[in-house]
């Protein structure tokens, strides 16, 4: 089925806070972490943004390809906000196609392609030089639709009472409540 934008979704142009300030993608708090910040855009896509920080590379002075496809994931993971779905990753296919230095502005954007059940399928590409300059990374993602239970039977106990007392993070899960 086509992908239909939530009509409580963020609307575009709107920063999408992040999902938990220790996210090593979003978060605020997270001293080494990529600290992504996604924009709310047309339809079901969205535009990001990341810089890559001497703590992110692998090679000397290059971006480290785990980093990189985590920005990838981070960024495709961001589309469920305008779905108001809570889901996870699934598959991620990812395709580096040229060297990304520290330094760089990684400019992504995504668009969910296609939503079947609980699967949600999306693919994002990011560019080096600004929103239209040469590709750098691409990716096609599988995320599956999962109920918060998932986290709270997963996660570590300390970090769920920290999330669920950070005000923040209390009203981004109300938002994704069917009957709040």
């Amino acid at each position: 089925m086509a992908p239909v934008r939530h009509p409580d979704a963020p609307a575009p142009g709107e920063l999408l806070g992040s999902h938990y300030e220790q996210c090593f993608g979003c978060g605020h708090d997270q001293p080494h972490g990529l600290r992504l910040e996604a924009r709310a855009g047309e339809g079901v896509t969205l535009t990001a943004e990341f810089t890559v920080q001497p703590a992110h590379q692998g090679a000397p002075g290059l971006a480290h390809g785990g980093v990189l496809a985590t920005a990838l994931d981070e960024t495709l993971g961001c589309l469920n906000w305008l779905l108001r779905t809570i889901a996870v990753t699934g598959r991620l296919e990812t395709d580096f196609v040229r060297p990304v230095p520290v330094g760089t502005t990684l400019h992504l954007a995504a668009e969910v392609t296609a939503v079947a059940g609980r699967k949600i399928y999306s693919s994002a590409v990011g560019r080096i030089g600004g929103p239209d300059g040469p590709v750098a990374v691409r990716a096609d993602a599988l995320f599956i639709e999962v109920k918060v239970d998932h986290f709270v039977d997963h996660g570590r106990n300390e970090e769920i009472q920290a999330a669920l007392s950070d005000p923040d993070q209390v009203r981004r899960a109300r938002a994704f409540e069917v009957n709040p």
